[in-house]
């Protein structure tokens, strides 16, 4: 008996190969993808952050180095596009919740605006607080 009539299972349907650029096909994929690469940015934003702990934990002088390191073009670029990305992120995310989260408010679920909503007003608050901390120095 061949090897290709003693395999046992449904057989295997035929699939395209797709092509490496398919999510440039579509803003709904472009998006999609856009979205999951901002990962790389969020993950850049904690090193950073750590970078700066740590340096702040070393000393005067290890701080200072820190922020000369971060006043370069490209740190601040990539600070720059870092952001953006964040805020991509953000609101991609905000923009899910109502889809992935179900909250009842009774027997009622919250409506998706509401739940959305919510979060946006959470996220302002937390900007405006943020922005008064430092101003006010």
């Amino acid at each position: 008996m061949s090897a290709h009539l003693a395999r046992s299972g449904p057989p295997h349907a035929y699939r395209r190969k797709a092509s490496t650029w398919w999510w440039l096909t579509r803003w709904p994929y472009f998006a999609f993808v856009l979205r999951e690469m901002t990962s790389v940015f969020v993950a850049w934003s904690v090193v950073w952050v750590l970078l700066l702990l740590r340096a702040a934990g070393l000393g005067e002088i290890q701080y200072r180095q820190f922020f000369a390191w971060s006043a370069s073009p490209l740190i601040l670029i990539s600070n720059g596009v870092t952001v953006v990305m964040l805020v991509y992120h953000t609101l991609t995310w905000f923009n899910l919740v109502p889809r992935v989260m179900v909250f009842r408010f009774g027997r009622r679920p919250i409506p998706g605006p509401v739940m959305a909503g919510s979060h946006y007003l959470a996220w302002a608050a937390v900007t405006v607080g943020l922005a008064w901390l430092l101003v006010s120095r």
